[in-house]
């Protein structure tokens, strides 16, 4: 067995990456994604690029299945069981609103509703201590109204349980018995051992909501993988830019919520080690966070990446920073709190398909999409709106004779007409216009990029720009002009990238620990043990990953606040045994205020701190795939045609992209079988030793 394969589902397409481990050759292919049965698309996809399915030695997918089913609300149907006086817990959540000024806020109506929710009597205190026994027959109650009215899951969250889980594992033991296998159970302190009620228990809800759909669909898989010939693990994409296998995913199946878009930010990872940004496979005792090593002044500019994936309906940001995939420990989806080690993602609605349309007068682009059928107006298929895609079609920015390699081929009258009817609305010249819906949707991506970065403190001046999707190289010159990014990267196979990058991924597990103490009372010997406690825990579960021994590792953190406060900030430790060493007060307070500094704009050093909660995450590396850039297969003379920049009409040279060779100055359009690349005037284009096409872009 040879071939390491990567697969990314997405709605239109099934994107697939094959990696040769005995000639080092990388291959991309798609089919259409099925709905009906995704495990066809799969297949279909797995068939274009590896000839035998028993040659596979290893297979990763990313899916949205409950992304999917939490933005359609298409989840199951959860009964929620809650302490005896916290029914209310979760519709009440945190208030009535989140942004005060928003008048246009409105708070996303629960998963559960009131009538769902039970209650079970007994409870704990603050340290776990038992108040009032657990009454199991309140329990039995629930699982008998479970059974009786075809709820698919139960989610049990009862108070304190984070500090100590016995009443809702005995809790869950009764349901199980009384449900069997047919209903999933889902307990709060499996999901996130950490404190704050409504927090926990939105994370148990929406692990309940989306479990059976995404269990149904990696049973699928699994078994469609036994019956073809595999005879390897499936693993699975998490949301934390790590990998588990199917059968891990299966019993915690929020933890692939967000599994697809985060394999583009893991490809950015991997483009910044080869690139020469980012530390390391031997480098990762630098601890998330803890930025350049010594001596190199010009690592952290190195190390960061803004990672932008533009495909037909959405547009998908997120940061590799000093090398590493921006992780938060807990993120709002649709409107949720979920608590879990998540990249940090924002998505709005531009892609090629973004409908453009008028408001009062002035041109809107987006959120509406054209969607696959009948999508763009060039496409064919019937559509009639006026699209992003049909606006570079206009501008001459897309080859019409070989678009997505050739498998289609563009109606550029229907673009036209499309174009045309919409400027008759605005009075304007179809030419202008169609530049002014690029224009828009560029700012719109822009704005989205900033939401990450300049509203964090972050300046994306010191980022280089990671574009791919099927669109994203196509507007990703003219996005860091708006941003002032002085250099694009546009890796091999842009419109499977996110495939690739989770073949790059490490498989990772998260453990936490809460750990309240106040700086004045800290053992340094009790919170080591704690630590070396985790790190046997997450060594163990690497393990049951199949993980060899010499491939794990394992980094600590703590959650540290200043006496008073209400929120944390995660502090990278060097090694479990560092808060028992000497000084450690002194230096992680230090460290705390460096992080407050960075993350406010201030701190108050002379403050004593708090810790909250301790965290070991594991991590099991895999080879890497990297392989030597293609050489240059050079090919007839370029194509040269007119094409719109900054309304004026450059004669402009189309260049295969395996054709390339040295140094290429703007205007140009590079085209691929995944993807569309324009070079504007001014900038210069090359491709460099790992095969990524390299954008100069002039600020």
């Amino acid at each position: 067995m040879s071939y390491r394969v990567a697969m990314d589902i997405g709605g239109t397409f099934t994107d697939v990456v094959c990696y040769d481990e005995r000639t080092g050759a990388v291959t991309a292919a798609k089919a259409p994604t099925t709905p009906e049965d995704l495990a066809e698309g799969v297949f279909a996809a797995l068939s274009r690029a590896v000839n035998d399915p028993a040659g596979i030695s290893f297979f990763v997918h990313g899916t949205t299945q409950g992304l999917n089913a939490l933005l359609e609300r298409k989840g199951a149907r959860v009964l929620l069981l809650a302490s005896e006086g916290g029914g209310d817990v979760y519709r009440i959540a945190r208030g009535n609103r989140d942004r005060m000024f928003d008048l246009r806020y409105r708070k996303p109506p629960p998963l559960v509703p009131r009538q769902d929710v039970m209650e079970a009597g007994g409870r704990l205190d603050y340290l776990g201590r038992e108040l009032v026994p657990l009454d199991e027959e309140s329990v039995r109650r629930a699982a008998r109204r479970a059974r009786v009215e075809g709820f698919e899951a139960v989610a049990v969250c009862l108070l304190f349980s984070y500090a100590d889980p016995a009443h809702e594992v005995r809790a869950g033991d009764i349901l199980r018995a009384e449900l069997g296998d047919d209903v999933l159970v889902v307990l709060s302190h499996e999901v996130a051992r950490e404190w704050r009620e409504y927090e926990r228990t939105s994370s148990a809800v929406l692990e309940a909501y989306t479990g059976p759909v995404v269990r149904r669909y990696l049973a699928g898989i699994e078994r469609r993988f036994a019956e073809r010939g595999p005879a390897v693990p499936v693993h699975v994409m998490q949301s934390s830019g790590g990998l588990v296998n199917a059968s891990y995913a299966m019993r915690r199946p929020l933890q692939t919520l967000l599994s697809g878009p985060v394999g583009g930010t893991m490809g950015g990872v991997a483009a910044t080690r080869l690139l020469g940004r980012g530390p390391g496979v031997d480098q990762h005792e630098r601890g998330p966070g803890v930025g350049p090593a010594p001596g190199d002044a010009n690592q952290a500019r190195r190390d960061n990446a803004i990672c932008i994936d533009m495909g037909g309906t959405s547009f998908d940001v997120s940061l590799v920073v000093n090398g590493r995939p921006d992780v938060s420990a807990e993120a709002r989806i649709e409107g949720f709190p979920v608590l879990m080690p998540i990249v940090n993602l924002h998505t709005i609605g531009a892609g090629g398909g973004s409908i453009a349309w008028t408001e009062a007068g002035a041109l809107r682009v987006g959120p509406e999409s054209a969607g696959a059928v009948p999508g763009p107006a060039c496409y064919g298929r019937g559509g009639t709106r006026a699209t992003v895609t049909d606006a570079n079609v206009v501008l001459g920015r897309v080859d019409p004779d070989w678009f997505a390699g050739g498998l289609m081929t563009l109606d550029v009258e229907a673009a036209g007409i499309a174009i045309a009817t919409l400027a008759g609305e605005l009075r304007l010249d179809p030419l202008l216009l169609a530049e002014g819906i690029c224009d828009v949707a560029n700012a719109k991506m822009a704005q989205a990029i900033r939401t990450l970065t300049v509203e964090h403190g972050v300046e994306p001046r010191e980022f280089a720009l990671v574009a791919f999707g099927g669109a994203g190289p196509m507007h990703a010159a003219f996005i860091a002009r708006e941003l002032g990014v002085s250099e694009v990267v546009v890796p091999r196979f842009p419109g499977a990238f996110s495939a690739w990058g989770m073949l790059e991924a490490d498989v990772r597990r998260d453990l936490t620990h809460p750990y309240f103490r106040p700086q004045d009372t800290l053992d340094g010997a009790d919170m080591s043990g704690n630590l070396m406690r985790l790190e046997r825990e997450v060594l163990d579960a690497l393990s049951g990953q199949a993980v060899p021994e010499e491939r794990r590792r394992v980094e600590h953190a703590v959650d540290l606040r200043y006496e008073g406060q209400d929120y944390t900030l995660t502090i990278p430790l060097r090694d479990a045994a560092e808060p028992a060493g000497p000084g450690f007060l002194e230096d992680i307070a230090a460290r705390y205020a460096e992080a407050h500094t960075s993350r406010y704009g201030h701190a108050t050093p002379e403050a004593p701190v708090e810790f909250v909660m301790l965290r070991s995450t594991g991590f099991g590396s895999f080879p890497r795939t990297s392989t030597p850039a293609p050489e240059a297969s050079g090919g007839a003379a370029p194509d040269v045609r007119d094409v719109i920049f900054d309304g004026a009409v450059h004669r402009t040279p189309v260049l295969r992209r395996s054709g390339l060779d040295g140094e290429l100055a703007g205007p140009a359009i590079v085209v691929e079988e995944t993807a569309t690349t324009v070079v504007p005037p001014g900038c210069l284009a090359a491709v460099d030793d790992n095969g990524f096409l390299l954008l100069k872009v002039n600020t």
